[in-house]
């Protein structure tokens, strides 16, 4: 059995309208209290975190949501970018979670997301944990290296394609490639109904941290494509006090939670760990 299959086994669906459309979270670990939610990335879904889920779930209730238009959410209408999620994605969260303030922790796109919820709905977070996050503002040369797919494609170039974009943007180590990623990838692929991103290239992100006001962590793969030689700089981007910590995750690439899953489960762990005694307005270190 693939680790997808073994940890989708494990997993209780559940499924609520949100905005009219049909909304997928997969939960782990329902005797745990508090919470944890977990945001994937652009052209993902709730596999994403496959290599993480359980661990998480010895310690926290977790659910893990197919982002609206990903995985097996649907796309609301009209929507092209993050901002046109956030509504239908908080509906979610008040059905499940009423008026208690949850923990998120969300890789890139999904870091983007938890974000923007936090400045737009502070109420509804304890605290928010970001991987790999994009809309810092930080953009200022050409996209990474990705390959698209031609009608006439076959399989193998389909396959060479799906390793090719994995490596020049998601992971920095061959190996990790396996079968099973390649598999993970193309079926998320091919589920992607939200082509035309163009947010995470803005400092939407920087921008929307004037409004936090819960403890926001941020995290790093080291050899993350997003920011090549200036991760050091991400720091200083924020209002003193915005962020609560800042650290980086060694011998990872963007997709850390994939290439070194426990170094990531122990990042989250610590700072859940730190909960009741984060203060917001604490330096970054």
């Amino acid at each position: 059995m693939s680790e997808v299959a073994n940890a989708a086994a494990l997993a209780k669906p559940v499924v609520v309208q949100a905005a009219g459309v049909k909304q997928v979270w997969h939960v782990w670990g329902e005797g745990q209290d508090k919470p944890l939610l977990l945001f994937h990335g652009g052209s993902g879904s709730w596999t994403h975190w496959v290599r993480c889920v359980e661990a998480l779930s010895a310690h926290r209730a977790v659910w893990a949501l197919d982002l609206p238009g990903f995985g097996d959410s649907e796309l609301p209408a009209g929507a092209q970018d993050v901002t046109d999620l956030l509504d239908p994605i908080h509906d979610g969260m008040h059905q499940l979670f009423g008026q208690n303030p949850v923990d998120v922790a969300g890789f890139s796109f999904g870091g983007m997301t938890a974000g923007l919820l936090a400045a737009q709905h502070p109420e509804c977070f304890a605290q928010v944990m970001m991987l790999g996050t994009p809309g810092l503002g930080l953009f200022d040369g050409p996209p990474p290296n990705i390959r698209g797919f031609t009608a006439s494609m076959s399989d193998a170039g389909r396959e060479s394609v799906h390793r090719h974009n994995l490596l020049s943007f998601m992971l920095k180590h061959e190996a990790t490639v396996d079968a099973q990623t390649l598999q993970l990838q193309a079926e998320n692929v091919a589920r992607d109904r939200l082509k035309r991103r163009r947010l995470a290239r803005t400092d939407v992100v920087l921008r929307a941290s004037a409004a936090w006001n819960c403890p926001v962590h941020l995290a790093f793969g080291e050899a993350d494509r997003l920011y090549p030689g200036r991760l050091h700089e991400i720091p200083g981007l924020f209002a003193p006090g915005a962020i609560a910590s800042f650290e980086i995750i060694e011998d990872a690439g963007h997709w850390a939670m994939h290439e070194r899953p426990q170094a990531v489960i122990n990042w989250i762990l610590s700072k859940l760990g730190a909960c009741s005694n984060s203060n917001p307005k604490s330096p970054a270190t």
